[in-house]
C-alpha cells in the first residue's frame, strides 16, 4: 500500500493543504499543527471568522454548543457542529461542514472538510481526510502500552516514525465502524471500511473492507 499523502488525501479539502503538500508521509507533518492555526489563525477574514478567545478562531457560521470547550489553539470552519460536552484540547483544525460530537475529545488534529466524529470519541495526533467517519465509541490510540516510537507495518514493511505519540491517518471517505479501536500507527486507505469492534493495526489498503486481523477484502 502506498503511504505517500498524495495517495491518501486530496489537499483541496482542508487550511491545511499547502502545508501538508511539503510533505512525503502524514505523520511527518503533526509535530507542525500547533504553529500551522497559529500562523493561520491571524490570516482569516474577521468578516468570516470571530476570534472567540486567544487562539481561538471560530467561522461565524459555525455552531458551538454552550458546554463545549475550544482550547488554543484551534480553528473551526464554516457550517461546523462542535455539539454539547465536545472536548477540543487545542492544536485543532477543523474544517468546513464537520461534526464534532457529544464528548467528542480531539487533540493535534487535523480534520479536513466534512469529516464525522459524532459520538464519544477520542482522535488525538492523527489527520481524518475528507468526508472520513468514525462510527460512535471509535477511537484513535495514540500511544503504545510499552511507550516505545510508532512503527508503521506495512506489506512486511515496519517503517520508523520517530514518534511516541502518533493515532491514526483515514483516507478520504474512509468509514470507520462502531467501538473500533486504531491502534497506534494505522493508516486506512481512501474508501477503505473497517467493521464495528474492530481492532485495526498496521495498513489497511484503499477499496478495501477490513473485517478482522487477516481477514482484509477489496471491494467488489
Amino acid at each position: 500500500m502506498t503511504l505517500e499523502i498524495s495517495s491518501l488525501l486530496d489537499l483541496s479539502h482542508t487550511l491545511a493543504g499547502s502545508y501538508l503538500a511539503g510533505f512525503r508521509f502524514p505523520w511527518e507533518a503533526l509535530d507542525g499543527i500547533k504553529d500551522l492555526i497559529l500562523s493561520l489563525g491571524p490570516t482569516l477574514s474577521p468578516e468570516e471568522y470571530e476570534q472567540t478567545a486567544p487562539g481561538v478562531w471560530v467561522h461565524k457560521t459555525a455552531k458551538i454548543a454552550p458546554t463545549a470547550y475550544l482550547g488554543a489553539p484551534c480553528i473551526i470552519g464554516p457550517e461546523t457542529e462542535v455539539r454539547h460536552c465536545a472536548f477540543i484540547r487545542g492544536s485543532a483544525l477543523v474544517g468546513a461542514g464537520c461534526v464534532v460530537g457529544n464528548s467528542v475529545e480531539l487533540k493535534n488534529v487535523i480534520l479536513f472538510d466534512s469529516v464525522q466524529t459524532p459520538h464519544y470519541n477520542y482522535v488525538g495526533d492523527s489527520i481524518l481526510g475528507y468526508k472520513s467517519h468514525m462510527g460512535a465509541g471509535s477511537i484513535t490510540s495514540n500511544v503504545k502500552s510499552d511507550k516505545t516510537l510508532v512503527v508503521v507495518r506495512n506489506s512486511g514493511d515496519k517503517l520508523e516514525t520517530g514518534r511516541k505519540k502518533f493515532g491514526a491517518i483515514l483516507g478520504d471517505y474512509v468509514e470507520v465502524g462502531c467501538n473500533s479501536v486504531l491502534n497506534p500507527g494505522t493508516i486506512i486507505g481512501r474508501t477503505a471500511s473497517v467493521y464495528p469492534l474492530s481492532s485495526v493495526r498496521g495498513t489497511v489498503p484503499p477499496d478495501s473492507i477490513f473485517k478482522g486481523p487477516g481477514q482484509i477484502v477489496h471491494r467488489g
